[in-house]
């Protein structure tokens, strides 16, 4: 029994540059937009929770993977999604949340968070066993990674609920999860020999202790060359990863490469990542920056509209927040106190899409909603502030209430994968 993600991507074997997008975010504002992407496209929609997010613990979250996915669920059926074109996913599903731990300790916690993802109706999971825990002498070989993530394997497959049965993408070059944390200048694509080599011994260690799951494994994680830092982003540059792309084509079966930290991409490169074999892409920061730039610009509208008392005053809300509780962004952040404020609010890496769940912050946000929402934003001011949507709003495409701006703000981000990625 092939899986939706198999039988969507297949259509390459076809001769189709068919593609899947990623949407990383627990936002409930991003889950409306891509759940409204994805009923205007007709298409399968991807959404994934990382083993940082959502855990047996909770994660930072709060969410344990059944909880996920009935917040998911309760999105996606608002925008009119049919729940058969849901496909949820586990990224990093491994022991990097307890990498601190000795590896027995890691990876019986890893075993558990599997278990319970797979329970909860996770269908796509992403065996990610590539960190070093508290007792690994030196970084995990391609070997031991392996056989890591064949003994998480294990537990997915014992897991297992009647349905669409689980697949599987593996890959030992996985970028910094949210994007670098220094200055970029350049990212080489991996090298033929190591994703040869990580295929290779994943493929054997796999059909060696789970006869018949190979096949369920679908993508391999590499580097394209692509990333993005603080305040600067890696264009996809083709002939860096001509040898690899070259490489997939020579290979039997469907196998395609995941590509993570795809986030910020100019529009063209995301056709060109999925025609050259990067057909399953991960994009998440960028989202919650683009509701962040939303949410900016209704501020600056409500500044010149709402009477100085009764403001929200989010952005100094965000700020007093994020100073008092700077664990999530003070390790990141190098420099000056002036240059910390300003990569608080605009570096690329979004670290304050992890305050947006705080009471303060829900509150200054749920003020500004409710403010812009009891007057009427006159067009040619949304003109200025958020362009896009002041067209869309003229041709009668989507409603005037600021959710309803933010979320198609949101879309915007969206629309580039989508057209790189959805074929009819």
């Amino acid at each position: 029994m092939a899986s939706r993600i198999q039988q969507h991507l297949a259509k390459r074997q076809d001769g189709k540059n068919t593609g899947i997008y990623s949407v990383c975010s627990a936002h409930p504002w991003v889950i409306r937009a891509a759940a409204e992407q994805a009923v205007q496209d007709r298409s399968l929609l991807l959404v994934e929770a990382t083993s940082n997010q959502v855990n047996q613990f909770g994660g930072y979250t709060g969410m344990r993977p059944a909880a996920f996915r009935e917040f998911v669920l309760e999105h996606v059926k608002v925008a009119g999604l049919d729940e058969a074109k849901l496909v949820l996913g586990g990224d990093h599903l491994g022991p990097n949340p307890w990498r601190k731990l000795p590896a027995a300790e890691a990876m019986a916690n890893a075993e558990a968070m599997v278990a319970e993802y797979v329970v909860a109706g996770f269908t796509k999971i992403h065996l990610d066993a590539s960190m070093a825990c508290a007792d690994d002498l030196t970084h995990p070989s391609d070997e031991m990674v392996a056989k890591r993530a064949a003994q998480l394997c294990k537990v997915a497959e014992s897991a297992r609920i009647a349905g669409e049965p689980p697949v599987y993408v593996i890959g030992t070059e996985v970028p910094i999860p949210g994007g670098a944390t220094d200055s970029i200048h350049d990212v080489p694509a991996t090298s033929v020999n190591a994703a040869a080599h990580t295929l290779a011994v994943h493929r054997q260690v796999f059909e060696q202790q789970l006869p018949g799951v190979w096949e369920r494994v679908i993508a391999l994680v590499v580097q394209p060359g692509v990333e993005f830092g603080h305040d600067a982003v890696l264009n996809y540059d083709p002939t860096k990863a001509a040898q690899l792309t070259a490489w997939l084509r020579s290979q039997p079966g469907a196998m395609v490469f995941e590509a993570h930290s795809t986030d910020y991409q100019l529009p063209p490169a995301y056709r060109s990542l999925v025609r050259d074999g990067f057909a399953i892409l991960k994009v998440g920061p960028a989202l919650t920056f683009a509701m962040r730039e939303a949410l900016e610009a209704l501020e600056d509208i409500e500044l010149q509209m709402i009477s100085e008392g009764q403001r929200s005053r989010l952005s100094e809300v965000l700020e007093r927040t994020m100073l008092s509780e700077p664990e999530n962004w003070l390790p990141y952040y190098p420099g000056t106190a002036e240059q910390q404020k300003l990569l608080r609010r605009y570096s690329y890496s979004d670290r304050v899409r992890y305050y947006w769940a705080g009471p303060q912050v829900m509150a200054a946000v749920e003020r500004l909603v409710n403010n812009l929402s009891s007057i009427a934003i006159p067009e040619s001011m949304l003109s200025r502030y958020l362009p896009a949507q002041y067209l869309r709003l003229r041709e009668k495409q989507i409603a005037a209430d600021p959710g309803s701006l933010i979320v198609d703000h949101i879309r915007d981000t969206l629309r580039d994968y989508a057209a790189a990625c959805v074929t009819q």
